[in-house]
């Protein structure tokens, strides 16, 4: 079995972990804050969890998940996640990271800034777009008529083909947006953002999570305008 890495393990990353037990994988969590404060998701997830530094995380993780806060981007440890896949979960909310100048021109994106600080990773884009509750709620097994189907953007094939493949183990099918540069696509503001899980409902929050397959996202991530 695979183990997935996670550096952090908040609401994103935690039901990510979660989902990944369930599917059968073992989960190396880390957060900024040290192993001893993920004891208590540790125990809940069971013997296929345990909790280590970001390093040991990155280190032990065939596939890594990356979610923290993009302010935090460059504390991500480079050199164990060389030649993996990383998974990034991210988005730019200046009101919390402060105003990346680059981001706010759109001339890159946040997933091609966390690629170029894992030059010798390979990143895919993916959780961004869905909130983590509904991430939690709307996994269905593969086959399922009301399985709903998740974005990823990346620059590697082979590592789009290992995000398709963890996706569809823990629930997800899978709709390729394009390279990191299409990530804008389903980013914040964007029609594929939040609200398609939610029914539509504005306060996507308040909903319970509504199943949303592969078509319909394709045709929302072609209706983002930048």
């Amino acid at each position: 079995m695979t183990t997935v890495g996670l550096i952090g393990s908040g609401n994103i990353g935690g039901t990510v972990a979660r989902l990944a037990v369930a599917a059968g994988y073992d989960v190396v969590l880390s957060n900024s804050r040290g192993p001893q404060t993920l004891k208590e998701l540790v125990d809940e997830l069971g013997p296929k969890a345990s909790a280590a530094t970001s390093a040991e995380a990155a280190a032990a993780g065939d596939l890594v998940v990356v979610s923290v806060p993009l302010r935090a981007y460059l504390d991500v440890p480079a050199e164990p996640l060389a030649g993996k896949t990383v998974l990034d979960t991210n988005n730019y909310y200046p009101q919390r990271d402060g105003n990346l100048p680059e981001l706010d021109a759109g001339s890159t994106t946040s997933s091609e800034l966390l690629q170029r600080h894992l030059a010798a990773s390979k990143v895919v884009k993916v959780f961004n777009n869905i909130y983590f509750e509904h991430l939690r709620a709307l996994a269905r097994p593969s086959g399922a008529t009301d399985r709903s189907a998740l974005a990823i953007a990346g620059d590697d094939a082979g590592a789009k083909g290992e995000t398709t493949a963890f996706l569809d183990r823990i629930g997800y099918d899978t709709v390729d947006a394009g390279a990191l540069a299409d990530g804008w696509r389903f980013q914040p503001g964007t029609p594929a953002y939040g609200f398609v899980y939610a029914g539509g409902l504005e306060n996507f929050w308040e909903s319970p999570g509504v199943p949303f397959e592969g078509s319909a996202l394709r045709t929302k991530l072609a209706d983002a305008q930048r």
